[in-house]
């Protein structure tokens, strides 16, 4: 029986973590069918989605905010932790690997396959957070630091520390500060050098060679 969240690309809790949680904001009450769709492109089969009645859905629903609420949301690395320690003591099993129906090695952390989808989900997500963390040294992941946006992303790529959950939103950003700084005669005198430059993920980089 395939697990499910796999899928031939291997596993992305951490993303199908962040593209439901963005969801989710923007409509709390998020349905059933557009849950479902998500979960889909994440590598849910029909057949795994049947299960997923009206309940679990609601279920799943509260674990994506209570992640957001006490991990993603959270800046200080201290309390992220203790608050992925929680989740992992209540949510997930041994890790274990498992190749079963003929797919690669691929690592378990749920209790078994009558898991709730809640629980499943929260200890993926839970996990792969952790190992951002403990690999970046703290939380590889906000909400996007752009005017009216609260989009949230994953960073812990090479480069500068990520702010903005997109190009476009690090782009304009980056504009209106500097069409502030022209109108209030701060700009930078030419030769000067400096400013900021993105990344394609929407981090930031200052200076040249940053």
């Amino acid at each position: 029986m395939k697990q499910r969240g796999e899928s031939q690309d291997g596993f992305r809790p951490g993303e199908r973590l962040i593209d439901l949680a963005n969801a989710v904001r923007e409509d709390p009450a998020l349905p059933r069918a557009a849950m479902a769709a998500l979960l889909r492109r994440h590598g849910e089969s029909e057949e795994e989605l049947r299960s997923l009645t009206d309940a679990e859905a609601g279920a799943l629903r509260r674990a994506v905010v209570e992640l957001t609420e006490r991990v993603l949301a959270e800046t200080a690395t201290d309390r992220a932790a203790e608050a992925l320690n929680a989740l992992l003591e209540r949510c997930a099993a041994r890790p274990r690997l498992s190749r079963h129906d003929g797919h690669a090695w691929h690592l378990h952390v749920d209790r078994g396959d009558d898991a709730s989808w809640a629980d499943w989900f929260t200890a993926a997500a839970a996990l792969a957070l952790a190992r951002l963390l403990s690999e970046h040294g703290g939380t590889a992941w906000g909400e996007c630091a752009a005017p009216g946006c609260r989009r949230l992303y994953l960073g812990g790529g090479p480069g500068a520390p990520r702010r903005y959950c997109s190009r476009p939103c690090a782009t304009r950003t980056r504009v209106a500060a500097h069409r502030r700084r022209q109108r209030g005669g701060g700009g930078l005198q030419p030769g000067t050098g400096g400013g900021e430059r993105t990344d394609p993920g929407g981090g930031e980089r200052t200076g040249p060679g940053g």
